[in-house]
């Protein structure tokens, strides 16, 4: 994540900002670094995409607290300095066509064929699939293959949705800008609109004659598999987002995106806590008067710990580093034992008779000390 500066820091707002503050800053950016003001200039156009990636989540309260939380890896999939195979980029065609009304009359609004003009760049509509993860799944990050029905680029057209280059002529409205101005006079005086061209929809060029498998669109419905990694660390309700694996738009457009939306599914032997996981071990009585060793299930498999002699029921033992990893890298939780005293519910003639001498044992008398006796301050450090 070194190479990823703070989003606040690249727009130059506090965390406390207002979203209109966001706005503003964003603007501010964008129009300093807009390739219409720095042609050829390699820096400022990526200035110009970081600020926007950034305005990207803040100016989105889900994604914004997202990041809020987790940081750049809760952005991209990505955890502890890893890569971001699969998550984030914007390409310049991607901010165009989803922030071009900030920049108002002043600069184009998106992409055309020669680069950068007025014609609209459409975007695919986004899909979102919920991905189901077993704890060793979340301990140790998975790369998961799914298969989507969306819409894709018509393969006989490569998505232009004419027969051929021939039959696609410029808009004879808008001439090819793919907007119209209006003036219109107010109370302030002459004013200057502009709109989508009503001719061809905003896209500065009408086709002749439409493909025969697409009719125009230059999408059809097909069936993908796409495959992306889940790092390790994820919680329930975390959204991850695939860029660019949604549906395809309409005339070689930019495609959607995918939103990987997390679910866990329960382990019948641990549960989890943040970042700790937590397992109840029921001791027999001689146990726990004796002490015992006992092996018990973790996310890595069996682990054997220790339980010493005169454990009380209700202690709790902690098995360091075998919980799961910080999503953001910093380590890894721990395994919480919950020792849970197992009282026998039938004994035969001898049993009783050997423990009615024992309960006039001295030794067997509760003697708890302050320690023993605090049994929620306990439960509080457990979870806390």
């Amino acid at each position: 994540m070194a190479d990823k500066r703070d989003y606040y820091e690249v727009l130059g707002v506090s965390r406390d900002a207002s979203q209109e503050d966001i706005k503003k800053a964003y603007r501010k950016m964008a129009l300093k670094y807009h390739p219409d003001r720095n042609p050829g200039d390699a820096t400022a156009e990526e200035k110009f995409k970081e600020a926007a990636e950034a305005y990207d989540v803040l100016s989105n309260p889900d994604k914004k607290a997202r990041y809020d939380q987790f940081g750049h890896a809760g952005m991209s999939g990505a955890a502890g300095g890893g890569g971001y195979e699969g998550f984030g980029g914007f390409s310049m065609e991607d901010i165009f066509s989803r922030f071009g009304d900030i920049f108002g009359g002043g600069f184009g609004g998106g992409f055309g064929s020669s680069g950068r003009g007025g014609a609209r760049v459409q975007k695919g509509s986004n899909i979102r699939i919920r991905v189901k993860l077993s704890l060793s799944e979340i301990v140790n990050g998975v790369t998961k293959t799914v298969k989507i029905k969306k819409a894709v680029k018509c393969p006989h057209c490569n998505g232009r949705g004419a027969e051929s280059d021939a039959d696609i002529r410029t808009c004879e409205t808008c001439h090819g800008t793919g907007m119209v101005t209006r003036v219109v006079q107010s109370f302030m005086g002459r004013m200057q609109t502009s709109s989508p061209c009503p001719a061809c929809g905003g896209q500065g060029k009408v086709i002749t004659k439409p493909c025969p498998h697409c009719h125009g669109a230059g999408v059809v419905e097909d069936t993908e598999e796409v495959s992306f990694k889940i790092p390790a660390g994820v919680v329930e309700g975390m959204q991850l987002t695939v860029h660019g694996k949604g549906n395809a738009a309409r005339g070689n457009g930019v495609n959607g995106d995918l939103l990987v939306l997390i679910e866990e599914e329960e382990n019948g032997e641990l549960q989890r806590d943040g970042n700790d996981l937590v397992y109840t071990l029921f001791v027999s009585m001689p146990d726990l008067v004796l002490g015992t060793t006992a092996e018990i299930p973790s996310a890595d498999g069996k682990v054997r710990i220790k339980v010493e002699a005169g454990t009380q029921s209700g202690a709790i033992l902690r098995v360091r580093g075998k919980g799961v990893p910080d999503i953001n890298g910093y380590g890894r939780g721990d395994l919480l034992v919950f020792i849970q005293a197992w009282t026998p519910t039938k004994l035969d003639k001898s049993e009783k008779e050997m423990f009615e001498k024992l309960r006039e044992s001295v030794n067997f008398a509760p003697r708890p000390s302050k320690t023993d006796k605090n049994f929620f301050d306990r439960l509080k450090k457990m979870f806390n």
